[in-house]
């Protein structure tokens, strides 16, 4: 019976020590984060060398995956790459200063207020595909009730109707005109918030200290103060315009879209994956993606992140 009793004691200390071990806290994080970054990550670099068709059991074939990708792929080469990049490097920095910007704004604006212009800027993020359906599809339309058109045609600004979304050269402007309206995401939410827990009293300081105006303020006061919330807001623009798929698509009613014009890198992963069944060769498509996400990734870390 003592016996028992002693053994009941030590696990029960035992138990205690290690729910007060700061490895349990960290716990489920590490477990969520394994299981749905790190295994799926895993599990696609290994697929990315081999032949896969979803049937057949995966066979291995080296590197030729990426042989093929880098030397035989021009759809890759000359669509997904280029237009992935342009898109990501145009809509992602004037994305972010956007959002940094409206934030800086409303900022300034009493709470109430405040509070209806961020419901008004973050909803067309939440309501993305849907505006592209319902909303820009109609707009831009190319016959003659399209509303664009309509109106153009009514100023005689143009003689016949414009097909807006079956032109490479307008296609592509439209896309980034859609993702610039529909950017102001949890990255702006983030800025704002960095912005609203500024002490104000380092604004005074700093004017006693010699600032002169709002730039000097935001550039020496504002941006330091709130460089976590920065470099969250770049990182999400990043994995955002990155992550970008099917727009074009979706806009002209067709895939691949007129001349692979706004063709993604993960439209290329899609295609081969879930339309062509070769999951490998696919595989090796986003393992590309994610390296160029992690490069710029890093860039932002060097721009924002802690250097002490």
């Amino acid at each position: 019976m003592g016996n028992n009793m002693r053994g009941k004691r030590q696990f029960k200390r035992s138990f205690y020590k290690l729910a007060d071990s700061p490895y349990m806290f960290i716990f489920p994080y590490a477990a969520l984060f394994s299981l749905l970054i790190v295994l799926p990550v895993a599990v696609a670099i290994g697929l990315s060398f081999t032949y896969f068709n979803t049937v057949q059991a995966p066979k291995f074939v080296g590197f030729q995956n990426y042989i093929d990708l880098f030397t035989g792929d021009t759809i890759f080469l000359q669509h997904a790459i280029s237009n992935t990049l342009f898109y990501a490097v145009l809509v992602g920095p004037i994305g972010y200063m956007l959002a940094f910007f409206l934030a800086w704004m409303l900022s300034q604006v009493p709470h109430r207020i405040r509070t209806i212009y961020t419901v008004i800027i973050y909803s067309p993020s939440v309501t993305g595909s849907i505006m592209v359906t319902v909303v820009w599809k109609v707009l831009f339309s190319g016959d003659r009730t399209g509303y664009l058109n309509y109106w153009l045609m009514k100023m005689d600004i143009i003689q016949e109707p414009l097909q807006w979304l079956k032109s490479p050269e307008l296609l592509v402007p439209i896309m980034i005109f859609i993702a610039l309206w529909g950017s102001m995401g949890v990255g702006f939410l983030a800025m704002l918030a960095g912005l609203l827990n500024i002490d104000k009293t380092m604004y005074e300081a700093a004017y006693i200290d010699g600032i002169r105006n709002r730039w000097q303020e935001i550039f020496y006061i504002t941006i330091p103060s709130m460089k976590p919330q920065m470099l969250f807001g770049a990182v999400m623009a990043i994995i955002g315009t990155f992550n970008a798929s099917g727009v074009a698509a979706t806009l002209s009613g067709g895939s691949p879209p007129p001349q692979y014009a706004g063709w993604m890198i993960v439209d290329h992963a899609n295609d081969f994956g879930f339309t062509r069944f070769e999951m490998g060769y696919a595989s090796a498509v986003t393992v590309v993606l994610l390296y160029i996400v992690i490069l710029f990734n890093k860039i932002s870390y060097k721009l924002f992140g802690e250097h002490e």
